[in-house]
């Protein structure tokens, strides 16, 4: 796979879970990577102590994503910083689980404005500094595609995410960047429950829950260069369960 060196890349939410090791993956392929975090300070220091630990290169960078001002800060800011900005993975994202009843107004517009509104002007804002020929990879979830009663806010921010993806890839064509989604399926991550855990083991061929690192690599392709060709996708990274 071609390196990622001299590339600069930012991860959102990348201070634990599929997030850092997306920020890991990257920074073995030689980018520097900005590991975004909301207010997990102390976990976001150490990603990037353990990535310059290995010989990478890492700065953690606080923004809540959901905030606009913010999204758009941390594009920005690390576009001058570096002078550069090449890749752009929306990840952070928040999980809410409760029946259409229940959700109020202020729950509802928590996770549209951090699945959804927060990464689209976040994308707005790479537009304008991403390099030619860049990268955009917004991280959604197979539960798009599958019916789960009480997620349905949860699951309309993300699905959200992926329309995005269609209609950016297009627009932003005419500078070869390629705008993907990749869509875990059950992913061994710290909001995995036990009744979900059992679920994905059942449903997978492989029986067994994705890992991060398996994420990870998925990503790893679409920003290289291999991946060139590949634009408007949404991958599905779920261990062969049919949607």
């Amino acid at each position: 796979m071609a390196s990622l060196s001299g590339k600069v890349a930012i991860v959102t939410g990348a201070s634990n879970g599929i997030g850092r090791a997306i920020a890991e993956r990257f920074a073995e392929d030689g980018a520097i990577v900005v590991i975004n975090h909301s207010k997990s300070t102390e976990k976001a220091q150490q990603v990037v102590i353990g990535i310059q630990a290995r010989g990478g290169k890492a700065v953690a960078f606080q923004a809540d994503m959901s905030k606009v001002s913010e999204a758009r800060r941390l594009v920005r800011e690390t576009a001058k910083q570096f002078g550069r900005l090449d890749i752009l993975v929306n990840n952070a994202g928040r999980f809410m689980s409760k029946l259409l009843a229940e959700t109020t107004e202020e729950e509802f517009d928590q996770v549209v404005a951090l699945n959804a509104k927060g990464p689209y002007f976040a994308m707005q804002e790479a537009a304008l500094v991403l390099k030619d020929g860049g990268r955009i990879v917004n991280i959604s979830t197979d539960g798009t595609h599958l019916s789960f009663p009480g997620a349905t806010a949860h699951l309309g921010s993300k699905g959200a995410l992926e329309q995005y993806t269609k209609g950016l890839a297009q627009e932003l064509a005419p500078r070869k960047i390629t705008v993907n989604t990749v869509s875990p399926g059950f992913t061994e991550t710290g909001m995995m429950t036990d009744q979900y855990r059992q679920i994905g083991i059942q449903q997978s061929p492989l029986k067994r829950l994705g890992t991060p690192k398996d994420i990870a690599d998925v990503v790893a392709f679409i920003v290289s260069d291999e991946a060139r060709w590949l634009t408007g996708q949404n991958i599905h990274a779920g261990g062969g369960i049919v949607m």
